[in-house]
């Protein structure tokens, strides 16, 4: 997500006011499993999950059958080690975004069970857009 440190969010302050912002709070343990699973294709830049987009041969690109490598910082120590300097970078933006009354969390560890939230309550604050036909 953006911002994510103190400096950005200020920098973004500068261009445009925010009337909202939305924090997604997962549990270190899920993301660190999700983003350790990653793997990918090197030459067309493909991305695989192991658990739930896994290529059709463990280990292989699905359309060359080229082997997939795992990127050095998706490493499960590296991952974490990612995870924590976020955390400890992004406290202060949400702290910021918290003291203007604009933040709104959802926690949770699967999309389709936080997101009909996150699509409630962004349809109650965008107006519905309507086509140049029906006007």
């Amino acid at each position: 997500g953006f911002p994510r440190t103190l400096g950005q969010a200020e920098a973004l302050d500068r261009i445009c006011e925010l009337d909202l912002v939305i924090s997604l709070n997962i549990p270190f343990e899920t993301l660190k499993d999700r983003l350790s699973a990653r793997w990918i294709h090197p030459a067309s830049g493909r991305v695989y999950n192991m658990e739930f987009n896994p290529p059709h041969v463990h280990g292989f690109d699905d359309l060359t059958g080229e082997p997939l490598v795992q990127r050095e910082d998706d490493k499960p120590e590296a991952v974490a080690a990612r995870l924590r300097k976020y955390k400890d970078a992004a406290k202060p933006v949400i702290e910021l975004y918290k003291s203007r009354g604009i933040l709104h969390s959802f926690s949770g560890t699967e999309t389709n069970k936080i997101w009909p939230y996150v699509y409630a309550l962004l349809s109650n604050k965008i107006p519905p857009m309507h086509s140049e036909e029906e006007n």
